[in-house]
């Protein structure tokens, strides 16, 4: 069931808390926790990780949320992801804050919230940076995911998390990503805060390398290629990683209930090289 709706939509029943299930495959393998009866939040989840972690969560059996600020965007988003539970689709702007407690308020109870939402940044030389639009960056990506968390977090049942998304710019930037970096790192300090801010709740966050996503389309089609042809002969796996590479670290951090104040790095081996 695909349901597209805006920032009131009517909250689906959740349970009070999450129930997670063992099950084995037919082959006698390694058990794979379900997700089934638990609701999946996932804000900038219409194209690349956003995108990848909602489709993982739902073949996991969770009911799946993604939100936008495009309908369009929402409609072809909700289309792509097979969700045995359900999925729905909301339509918010994640730089108005009133906007964001009005959209948390109106879906009722959840289990997770995955923030993955920002623009493709662009990248330049300090003296060629207008500040204006490097505000603006941070407005989603930073501000975006601080509202986000701030109107959520009582709304989390008992035994959820927090999954943000950083990169690998903080760790090792290159000429040129100041401005990424100082995002990342503005993420991996957010993370750790709200995790002893709000604990028992869970608060982590995915720092993805170099991925084959949207983030990368300001560039023109030969200098992306170039790009990932020129990576995958540096990096250790020997190739650039697809979304799909990254979202099962977004499941691994969403039911790994141990885990908090993490930052997961899945890049391929970059920060090595």
């Amino acid at each position: 069931m695909v349901n597209v709706i805006d920032t009131r939509c009517i909250a689906a029943r959740t349970p009070a808390s999450f129930r997670s299930v063992k099950t084995v495959n037919a082959g006698g393998g390694m058990s794979q926790e379900s997700m089934s009866g638990q609701r999946v939040v996932v804000l900038g989840g219409m194209s690349g990780l956003g995108l990848a972690a909602a489709k993982a969560a739902a073949s996991v059996g969770a009911r799946v949320v993604v939100a936008s600020s495009r309908a369009q965007s929402v409609s072809a988003a909700t289309a792509q992801i097979t969700a045995s539970a359900g999925v729905e689709g909301c339509v918010v702007n994640l730089a108005d804050e009133a906007n964001i407690e009005d959209f948390f308020s109106s879906i009722g109870r959840f289990d997770h919230l995955v923030y993955t939402a920002g623009e493709a940044i662009r990248l330049g030389e300090l003296d060629t940076v207008d500040l204006d639009a490097a505000r603006n960056y941070f407005g989603v990506r930073v501000w975006g995911a601080y509202a986000a968390v701030k109107h959520a977090h009582s709304r989390i049942n008992s035994g959820g998390s927090i999954v943000l998304t950083t990169g690998i710019a903080s760790r090792r930037p290159l000429a040129g990503w100041s401005l990424g970096a100082m995002i990342c790192s503005a993420i991996e300090g957010l993370t750790r805060a709200l995790a002893v801010e709000l604990r028992p709740l869970r608060v982590n966050a995915v720092c993805p390398g170099v991925v084959r996503t949207p983030l990368w389309r300001e560039m023109s089609e030969g200098d992306r290629a170039a790009m990932y042809r020129g990576l995958g002969e540096l990096l250790p796996v020997g190739y650039v990683g697809e979304a799909d590479d990254v979202a099962e670290a977004y499941l691994f951090l969403m039911r790994e209930r141990y885990a908090s104040g993490h930052v997961l790095v899945v890049d391929g081996g970059a920060v090595l090289v």
